[in-house]
């Protein structure tokens, strides 16, 4: 086990400790290693690098808007550690029709989504990352997430859900094509 593994785990023993959890019960004594994993995984993204993951594009003979909805995420809010989660949905319209493989927009997703983070900055991050990496000429990105602290704590809002946009480049500019994208994503017309 690596040494930052090794602080990890003795740092979550430290924590549990901190706030009376026994952890010498009877499962319990493997919690901090499990923990230290999972968040391990969680934040595997942290310093990844966005370019890399499309791989080669297409030419679709087409110049169309390209939709891809519905993709499911995990995350952590960065103010209180505990997770948020929902779907993100994303329409662009691609430099010459040079299109990317539908995939590759679920790694993108899965590789933002895993540092602390927030619903807004991830959707803005995601909005910018297929703008400079796909060079499209415009980006709408919709985050629709319910929020954990919202529900494990404070107001106890189940049920609520938070939905955050971003867009640029010709969605900004151009109220038209913006409408066609948003009516894509399964938005109604304004």
């Amino acid at each position: 086990m690596s040494e930052r593994n090794e602080k990890a785990i003795q740092a979550m023993r430290d924590f549990l400790e901190a706030i009376g959890v026994d952890i010498s019960k009877q499962g319990m004594e493997k919690t901090p290693e499990r923990v230290a994993r999972m968040y391990e995984f969680l934040f595997n993204g942290m310093n990844a690098d966005t370019a890399s993951i499309w791989g080669e594009t297409f030419d679709a003979g087409s110049e169309g808007i390209v939709a891809v909805r519905h993709i499911p995420f995990y995350s952590m809010c960065e103010h209180h550690l505990v997770p948020f989660f929902g779907e993100v949905s994303i329409a662009y319209l691609p430099a010459t029709g040079k299109v990317a493989g539908f995939s590759k927009f679920s790694r993108l997703v899965e590789l933002l989504s895993h540092r602390p983070q927030l619903q807004e900055r991830l959707t803005a991050q995601i909005a910018a990352a297929v703008q400079r990496d796909l060079m499209a000429r415009g980006v709408l990105v919709t985050v629709e997430a319910q929020q954990l602290c919202m529900t494990m704590r404070g107001d106890l809002a189940h049920g609520t859900r938070t939905i955050t946009t971003e867009c640029n480049g010709v969605f900004y500019s151009d109220k038209q094509l913006y409408q066609q994208a948003w009516l894509l994503l399964g938005g109604e017309k304004a």
